[in-house]
């Protein structure tokens, strides 16, 4: 290595070693500047140009291969540097926070983001950040994955993050498209996470889930992987409170790697695969009376002839979700100038198999759906340290998505109307075959400059060109400032302007040939079907944060977004696949606050939020309404389906024996909702009761166990979810775009042994 990197090397080095020796899991919501490059664990600040959070550290595996260490940790403080969330919100979760959840690498990326301010938890394993419904982008080692199809979970693993960041607020320029929040993973590398662990994992309702992970390094290389095979039967939440769910099985294949070269001190190439296949039975729900869900037949002859032929609690619906991709990534150091380009491919497809005769009674349509995006494109960063105050950023992304959708449908024709003036229906089914494809792009090119006038203050003012030229064709051009100030120690103050162009996910817009199902017993309430378009908002965020004693931080955030043409979504029809529309106005407004405390083996954290968004008018795929509702909300602000007053959470961890090789760590976590919306008196105007729930997780660890030299930790865990088995809603099956009832998991005891090698 040359010479005149021996000093930084040696800097580096030491940094990694202390950051090794730091507290062990510590678990924060606090909010704080960014000139630390090791933060604490889970943590909300505002980022300025030091907003690095390296995760190669040296390890005992990786001390014969020490220049190849620094090399890559020096790289990975360049590239998180490309995309700094200066201004904005960023809420951390070390790899430690990650171990103290409940489940661990075990429980779903969700369960973790819930302990967010702002986060709400909704059903099919959704989340919302602060009121917006489903604008949530995700990044590997920040490259932005495309949107996919999977409706019931995420497609990444737990286990393959090292760490994970959210960000929320008023964004920087260097973020596009999808930005309620941006969920950043920092994957496992050979060299932070050299060596493997086997685990077995399992428990209630015929929970099985064992998984392998590996990593390491030779030379110039390093690579690491991990696979599951998850099998239970609560892959859907139970549509009635009872302890379990009929027909609710579910099998899911899981596989993440990636594999790195480092070919010099300033070049680096790296490839990142995933591939996610899971298949669902959808739960029954039982004793429904309900013949055919148009009103129109609800009183026919014919609906009176099928009543009672198919038990609810017998139907057979199943949904299968494959998502698979691939990051083909260059980073380059030159001078002052320091790039990432990424080659981006992902395909994601859902089918739907109904019951043929079950579906047809109970709501006049069997409709077996297949719907599948393929997404191909680039992402470049680049950072110039133009000056000594002055870093500039500038890149671009581009993807070009072909969408495509068939339908076979089973309908019931009708014949007439009798002399009440109901529908008749003939006793024989007729088949509609619908398809359609399409191929689109979008793009978005940015450029900013990160300034600090004086001391203590940084300015980052930037502007961003978007467009997309899919189903809708539009463009936009968003300035966006924010500002940072330090008043005095420990205190960060920030502000933020930030306009927003948000394209409709391409592959939830439908594409149906409403005139086929004209005169069935499908047919739509409305024809009306105008295409829906992309979102234009005005995002302002204002929040301070303090460190008020050694180890104890608070933070406030304020926020509000003004939006033209608000998108949302909703699932209209028996496949379990969300429909997007468009509200001709929305506001959403809230503020948030927390809180944490970390002292030797105890940590203790806690943050909650109020949120209201509002809709006024659906002027797009209109027919998914019913009429009388299209005619209310055109004249009246209504509360999205989504919305959720309040939102809290909070957790803790306490390590006995932490200076022994045989640790127990006890923890636990609460999350609290005042409820989702459903109908009242008017659309969307009630919400289902408010919930608590309580996780338990209690871990012992033993080194050298077995006495066998390639075996090293061995690790023995207890979890409990909901632990006083609350029984809670999460939608009753009412409201705005909302399918069939949804309760939360009862209580679920699961245990798991994991040895490393």
């Amino acid at each position: 290595m040359p010479s005149f990197l021996s000093a930084r090397s040696f800097l580096l080095l030491l940094g990694c070693t202390t950051a090794l020796a730091g507290p062990a899991f510590a678990q924060s919501a606090r909010t704080d500047t960014a000139d630390t490059t090791a933060p604490s664990s889970r943590s909300a600040f505002t980022s300025t140009d030091k907003n690095t959070h390296t995760t190669t550290t040296v390890t005992e595996a990786s001390v014969p291969g020490a220049d190849h260490v620094i090399v890559n940790a020096r790289l990975e403080q360049a590239r998180a540097a490309l995309q700094p969330a200066t201004g904005a919100t960023t809420y951390r979760f070390s790899r430690q926070d990650i171990e103290t959840n409940p489940g661990g690498d075990n429980a779903p990326l969700t369960s973790l983001l819930l302990q967010a301010p702002g986060v709400a938890q909704d059903s099919y394993g959704q989340i919302h950040v602060r009121g917006d419904h489903n604008e949530v982008q995700f990044r590997l080692d920040g490259v932005a994955l495309p949107e996919g199809m999977s409706v019931f979970g995420q497609a990444l693993m737990t286990r393959f993050a090292h760490s994970l960041s959210l960000t929320t607020g008023a964004l920087p320029s260097e973020y596009g498209f999808l930005q309620a929040g941006v969920i950043d993973i920092n994957t496992k590398n050979g060299y932070s996470d050299a060596g493997g662990d086997v685990s077995i994992y399992g428990g209630a309702r015929d929970y099985m889930f064992p998984s392998l992970q590996y990593g390491g390094h030779h030379g110039k290389w390093d690579w690491f992987g991990t696979a599951d095979y998850v099998h239970n039967r609560v892959g859907i939440e139970n549509p009635t409170p009872s302890f379990n769910a009929i027909h609710d099985l579910s099998n899911q294949y899981h596989f993440l790697g990636h594999a790195r070269y480092t070919a010099d001190e300033n070049t680096r190439i790296s490839f990142t695969a995933g591939v996610s296949n899971a298949e669902y039975q959808l739960p029954n729900n039982p004793g429904q009376q309900r013949q055919f869900a148009n009103p129109d037949f609800l009183g026919s002859s014919l609906a009176q002839n099928v009543y009672g032929r198919v038990d609810s609690a017998s139907l057979n619906e199943h949904q299968k979700e494959i998502t698979d991709f691939g990051i083909l990534s260059l980073q380059k150091e030159i001078g002052t100038l320091s790039v990432q380009s990424s080659a981006v491919l992902r395909y994601s497809s859902l089918r739907y198999s109904p019951d043929l005769l079950g579906d047809l009674v109970y709501n006049g349509i069997a409709q077996q759906a297949a719907r599948s995006v393929f997404s191909t494109g680039n992402q470049t960063d680049a950072t110039w340290h133009a000056a000594k105050n002055h870093t500039v950023r500038f890149g671009y992304q581009i993807y070009v998505e072909r969408m495509i959708s068939k339908t076979d449908s089973t309908v019931y024709p009708q014949t007439g109307v009798d002399d009440a003036g109901d529908a008749v229906f003939a006793d024989s089914p007729m088949s509609i075959h619908d398809g359609s494809g399409r191929t689109g792009w979008m793009y978005g090119l940015y450029a900013q400059d990160e300034w600090h006038p004086i001391r203590n203050l940084t300015i980052n003012y930037g502007l961003r060109f978007d467009g997309v030229d899919e189903y809708t064709h539009s463009k936009q051009v968003s300035p966006r400032i924010n500002i940072v100030y330090k008043p005095w120690h420990g205190g960060t103050f920030h502000a933020g302007y930030s306009r927003y162009f948000t394209p409709p996910p391409f592959e939830l817009i439908g594409g149906a040939s409403l005139n086929k199902f004209a005169n069935t017993s499908a047919a739509p309430g409305t024809f009306q079907n105008n295409t829906v378009k992309a979102e234009r908002d005005h995002y302002f965020d204002m929040g301070f944060s303090q460190e008020i004693l050694p180890g104890w931080h608070a933070s406030v955030d304020g926020y509000m977004k003004l939006a033209h043409n608000m998108i949302d979504e909703g699932q209209f029809g028996s496949p379990v696949l969300l429909s997007v529309f468009n509200y001709r106005r929305g506001q959403v407004h809230g503020y948030e606050f927390a809180t944490d405390y970390t002292r030797g083996p105890l940590s203790i954290y806690g943050n909650f939020a109020w949120s209201r968004a509002i809709g006024k008018d659906i002027t797009t795929a209109q027919w998914n309404f019913d009429p009388d509702d299209l005619a209310y909300i055109k004249k009246h602000w209504i509360h999205l389906d989504h919305d959720q007053r309040w939102t809290a959470s909070a957790g803790g961890s306490y390590t006995v024996f932490h200076r022994t090789g045989h640790p127990m760590r006890l923890s636990a976590t609460m999350v609290y909702g005042s409820g989702l919306r459903s109908d009242g008196a008017t659309p969307n105007g009630a919400s289902v009761p408010q919930y608590v729930t309580f996780n338990l997780s209690l871990v012992q660890s033993f080194k050298d166990l077995f006495q066998i030299p390639f075996l090293k930790r061995t690790q023995v865990r207890l979890d409990v979810t909901n632990l006083f088995d609350r029984r809670y809603e999460l939608r009753d099956g009412s409201g705005i775009g909302v399918g069939a009832p949804q309760y939360g998991l009862r209580r679920t005891i699961l245990t798991g042994i994991s040895q490393r090698f």
